[in-house]
């Protein structure tokens, strides 16, 4: 038996859905198993309320000058569609040597990676520095009670840098060093028009169809060329170094993979860039979902009353998500059609995040990963957002290690997702070896 292993699927048959009010419970459930599981390894341990799902925050005790903060979530995704899972998505199964669950992967597994890791350390008599866990439970909705939780208990979580093990790898084996982050800004774009929907015999024609107006405002959202339109979107873009591209178009991780995990006819995008350039370091303008008129079985011939597009957008340093949603909805209601009204609402925001590859926290986890490994992890960004790593920089004033420990193919955020076995003690050793060197780093 894998060391730590029935803990793990003990911790992913919660249904910690954050985004439905309906399993709140569940989510206080999950907190209070995982806040009794940190204290018997060893570590003090509470609850901390926000008015929404609690917050754990577990420590060891005050010893050495260097202390580190733990970061990871315990909410997940929601499991829809339910038809597209080979087994239930809260009942784990391990079949050659994979678990598949809802938040195997993200965050469960790698978070559950890095805590076995510092309960062994616990049990050896401590980590060489102080460690401070902080797992929440809304990261799945853009975190929005925690940047005032950082800020109350400031003092009680003060670390010279953060951990956090939310990423992928690009290559089986050897995790990578995530340096950026992209951003998010997260809008609800609504077009009415008719009262009522409307017979298309008896009205089309004569009145604006907010579905058409919807589709020619999503359609304007890129050019012919593949890039976001809005004016003003790029004014802040920072591109990445020369440096880096060359460094990425060396990785053995390249276009033809990332292809063959969507499982998508074909790539698209921005033109000049790589798929992999495009998906960490450029931003996008994504439909999220549509929804209008008709959705029934067979035909309804009418002219809806409304039209609905979810829309994100995923933003690059020095990107603001205010700002961009503030863009966007300008470019909206000065594209948007006559004869329909529009409304446009920002849901939420996260900022991008990148750090310097020259810190020495980053040489740290390099040397760590060697050690694990024997193997030297690749520097990388990623195009995905957790915006809670640009708040513990603002709040806390401090930079945060992203470590990969799940597979680029593990279909998170999607039915049948996945996480390795065998990255539960990788990730444990890699929390060893790391803690230990940053003991020793200088500091940022």
């Amino acid at each position: 038996m894998v060391a730590g292993l029935e803990d793990y699927l003990a911790y992913l048959r919660f249904p910690s859905v954050s985004a439905d009010p309906a399993r709140a419970g569940d989510m206080r459930d999950c907190a209070t198993w995982l806040a009794a599981w940190l204290a018997e390894a060893g570590l003090a341990s509470e609850l901390a309320e926000t008015g929404g799902p609690p917050v754990v925050i577990a420590s060891t005790p005050r010893r050495h000058p260097r202390r580190v903060l733990l970061y990871g979530h315990y909410d997940v995704q929601p499991e829809a569609p339910a038809e597209g899972w080979t087994h239930p998505p809260f009942a784990p199964h391990v079949a050659d040597g994979v678990v598949t669950a809802r938040g195997a992967t993200d965050n469960k597994g790698q978070t559950m990676a890095l805590l076995l890791g510092l309960r062994e350390l616990m049990a050896g008599g401590g980590p060489p520095v102080d460690v401070v866990v902080v797992i929440e439970g809304e990261e799945e909705i853009g975190s929005p009670r925690l940047p005032a939780l950082l800020r109350e208990r400031a003092a009680q979580l003060a670390a010279d840098v953060a951990l956090v093990a939310d990423t992928s790898m690009v290559d089986p084996g050897v995790p990578s060093i995530t340096l950026g982050l992209r951003g998010i800004s997260v809008l609800e774009v609504t077009v009415s028009g008719p009262s009522a929907d409307l017979h298309s015999g008896q009205y089309g024609g004569a009145v604006a169809n907010p579905a058409t107006a919807l589709a020619r405002l999503i359609a304007g959202l890129h050019d012919d060329a593949g890039r976001v339109a809005v004016p003003g979107f790029h004014d802040r873009v920072l591109p990445p170094s020369d440096a880096e591209r060359e460094s990425w178009a060396g990785l053995a991780y390249g276009d033809a993979d990332l292809l063959a995990a969507t499982g998508s006819p074909a790539l698209a995008g921005e033109a000049g860039w790589s798929a992999i350039e495009r998906v960490w370091a450029r931003p996008t303008a994504e439909v999220n979902g549509l929804t209008a008129g008709h959705q029934g079985a067979g035909s309804k011939t009418i002219v809806p009353a409304t039209a609905t597009a979810k829309l994100s957008f995923r933003l690059v340093a020095d990107q603001d998500p205010d700002d961009v949603a503030a863009l966007v909805a300008r470019h909206l209601h000065e594209s948007c059609p006559a004869g329909v009204e529009l409304n446009v609402r920002y849901d939420h925001g996260g900022l991008p995040y990148l750090l310097d590859a020259a810190s020495p926290a980053v040489a740290a986890t390099q040397r760590a990963v060697m050690r694990v490994t024997g193997r030297p992890p690749a520097l990388v960004r990623e195009g995905l957002s957790v915006p809670i790593v640009a708040r513990i920089r603002e709040v806390l004033g401090i930079d945060t290690i992203l470590i990969g420990l799940g597979m680029p193919d593990c279909r998170a955020h999607s039915p049948d997702e996945t996480f390795p076995v065998a990255h539960l003690a990788l990730g444990a050793g890699i929390c060893r070896e790391l803690l230990a060197g940053l003991a020793a780093a200088p500091p940022a």
